[in-house]
């Protein structure tokens, strides 16, 4: 077979290096990819946008492509599934219109208000004036998010009162996050711990994957703004069996069957953001696609050859599919540019690449990277996912770091406290 996967980043560098690794692939075309994937066996970049469907349509004719995978959340959105399956192409993903569940936190919310499943209290505004009277009855800590999608930084969690009214200036006055902040969610804010859920399903069959957890705030101890996720590790043991449970039988399969429900027929993976407190989890967000850098630690503990399940997702008999997990541990710490999520400059030469590699149970993904007069540069906000796997998750934490320490550029930054939560 030929795989054709869209994206960039860690989690498509982490899905060739797994995908590749299949004894019923050939070659696996990554578009446009990054320097760290044409390393992979059976790789190739092709240099095309993610967001350019008529191209990668194009690309996937040509090339005669068995499978599309997509990684990013923008192009399901935009409808890239249905574009290949008018054209006769299996693809792996949701339709625009099942996309949704991520596309629109007023969508999402609004289906887990309807069918009952575990979510925050919320309210919706689209003008300036009520969401600030709103504000003004509610003390305390309070969540606000633009209602569209914002690269995994449109939710900002307020302690007060003054943080409120400058993120509700900066959704809908200064337009931080373009349309996405035209309508406003205002919710309370969760206490817990927060964890990562994510599952193949067909629209009829539910598959979960191990539990993971990611670190989402810039700085230690969760303090800074939200970035797309500054580590991972997997298992996750505040996912306790019970939890687990509850996580299927309350969010997942309820939310697969509402959207069917709702004519949204929903395949790919199913990601649920969860928040978990006194053995109840409550529905953070949605996402329709893997996430990143969950799935650096996900797959790398994945016994099972992935091809299997991505098929049997496209062809609706995920019923036949089950999926083994290593015994180990495993954590992904990013490495990131200085100033991220802010601005930040590009084009540092990154030192250390060859010697984290040569590390037992260590796998460097690449994501935000290029390669310049024959050097590997930054090229984005969260650069690398140094990932390694252990017997225990103490273990896990001292061999990505070990790594960590092997690789720098000027600026690099990243996390001391990456699968910490854990250890407790």
């Amino acid at each position: 077979m030929k795989v054709l996967i869209v994206g960039s980043g860690g989690r498509e560098h982490t899905l060739a290096w797994k995908i590749a690794q299949s004894d019923l692939v050939d070659q696996v075309i990554v578009t446009p990819g990054n320097p760290g994937i044409v390393l992979e066996p059976k790789c190739k970049n092709v240099p095309i946008s993610s967001d350019d469907i008529p191209a990668l349509l194009e690309l996937a004719k040509k090339e005669k492509v068995d499978l599309t995978v997509v990684g990013p959340e923008a192009p399901l959105v935009d409808g890239i599934s249905d574009i290949f399956v008018n054209a006769g192409l299996k693809i792996f993903g949701p339709s625009g219109k099942a996309a949704m569940l991520e596309g629109s936190k007023v969508f999402s919310k609004d289906l887990m208000n309807k069918y009952d499943i575990p979510t925050a209290d919320f309210r919706v505004f689209d003008d300036y004036d009520s969401a600030l009277n709103h504000l003004q009855t509610i003390s305390g800590p309070i969540v606000l998010k633009a209602d569209g999608l914002a690269a995994g930084k449109g939710v900002l969690v307020c302690q007060n009162q003054t943080e409120a009214h400058q993120a509700l200036n900066l959704i809908i006055k200064d337009r931080a996050f373009g349309e996405a902040g035209a309508k406003v969610v205002i919710e309370e804010c969760l206490e817990g711990e927060e964890a990562s859920f994510i599952a193949f399903t067909d629209g009829t069959t539910v598959l979960p994957l191990a539990g993971s957890q990611d670190h989402k705030a810039i700085f230690d101890g969760d303090k800074g703004p939200n970035t797309g996720g500054m580590g991972a590790y997997s298992p996750a043991p505040v996912v306790t069996p019970e939890i687990h449970d509850f996580i299927m039988n309350r969010i997942m399969i309820p939310t697969v069957r509402a959207m069917e429900l709702e004519g949204c027929h929903y395949t790919g993976f199913l990601y649920a953001g969860v928040m978990i407190k006194n053995g109840v989890a409550k529905t953070l967000e949605f996402n329709v696609r893997l996430g990143d850098p969950e799935t650096q630690p996900l797959l790398y503990r994945m016994k099972s050859d992935i091809m299997p399940a991505l098929i049997a997702v496209v062809e609706n008999r995920l019923r036949d599919v089950a999926l083994e997990w290593l015994d180990e541990d495993a954590v992904c710490v990013v490495l990131a540019s200085k100033g991220y999520p802010g601005s930040y400059e590009k084009g540092k030469t990154i030192h250390g690449l060859q010697d984290a590699a040569q590390m037992e149970d260590v796998k460097v993904f690449h994501a935000g990277t290029a390669q310049k007069d024959g050097e590997i540069v930054t090229a984005g906000g969260r650069v690398l996912g140094v990932t390694a796997k252990a017997a225990g998750i103490e273990n896990a934490i001292s061999k990505a770091y070990a790594a960590v320490s092997r690789i720098s550029w000027e600026g690099a930054q990243y996390r001391s406290d990456i699968g910490k939560k854990a250890l407790k």
